[in-house]
């Protein structure tokens, strides 16, 4: 029998208490999941956002000396519309992220002072699917995730983390990976997607850099056209989709 070109999407795993988000710059989760995260955090679940860079350099008209500060500001507020108030930058520098041991060592970091059970990053392939070319920062912090939810287990990989007091964390059972074109599992984004738009209207002032469309008008249909989609795979319903990786 043959496949369906575009089966269902099944159910995110529920069975955790802690989620660690780590992306390469602010507004990446807001694109990508954050109608999630909401519901994550109304159900009660502690969810906490890592990000590589303070995204300096993403905006053409404001240098990077001021845009890291006002990117960061963005990003707080946006975070605390769908309930997070732990977010975290690791200052590295932003379009020019290096994959290697230093960015595995900062998120593996990161790992075993949160100790979560879920691990979420965004899309670490080289496109969007087909010719859409994915950022060298988002392939570089979401392959540094994937293996960095390895290297939080293994006290002879980084062993200067055990001496910091940062004890291995074996827990992360899976790593979502968000944006992905080969999708497997699914989230409801009925009840969160409201607070989504307004969490992507927070970086107010990179939208307004990279459009001439209403913001929110910008904001909303992105989202919705988004969710709807990706529902057509998951009972109607609108839905945030993610790659799960099993740990």
């Amino acid at each position: 029998m043959t496949e369906p070109t575009n089966p269902q999407l099944s159910p995110m795993p529920e069975d955790w208490r802690r989620a660690l988000a780590v992306v390469a710059h602010p507004d990446d989760l807001e694109y990508g999941c954050s109608a999630a995260v909401a519901v994550w955090t109304d159900a009660g679940r502690e969810v906490a956002y890592v990000l590589a860079t303070r995204g300096e350099a993403g905006i053409d008209t404001v240098p990077p000396s001021a845009c890291g500060a006002l990117r960061e500001r963005e990003q707080r507020a946006s975070a605390a519309v769908v309930g997070v108030s732990t977010v975290e930058f690791l200052d590295h520098a932003d379009g020019v992220v290096v994959y290697g041991p230093d960015l595995r060592r900062d998120i593996t970091a990161a790992i075993r002072r949160h100790r979560p059970e879920l691990v979420i990053t965004l899309n670490h392939r080289d496109t969007w699917g087909g010719v859409a070319w994915n950022t060298p920062d988002h392939v570089a912090v979401g392959r540094a995730t994937l293996d960095a939810a390895g290297d939080a287990g293994n006290r002879w990989i980084f062993p200067d983390l055990t001496d910091q007091g940062l004890e291995p964390w074996n827990g992360v059972r899976w790593v979502a990976v968000a944006g992905s074109t080969t999708p497997t599992h699914a989230v409801d984004a009925t009840a969160g997607l409201d607070r989504a738009i307004a969490s992507l209207l927070e970086h107010r002032t990179y939208i307004e850099a990279l459009t001439d469309e209403d913001p929110e008008t910008y904001a909303r249909n992105f989202l919705t056209g988004v969710a709807s989609s990706v529902g057509e795979r998951y009972g109607g319903r609108p839905a945030v989709a993610f790659e799960v990786f099993p740990r």
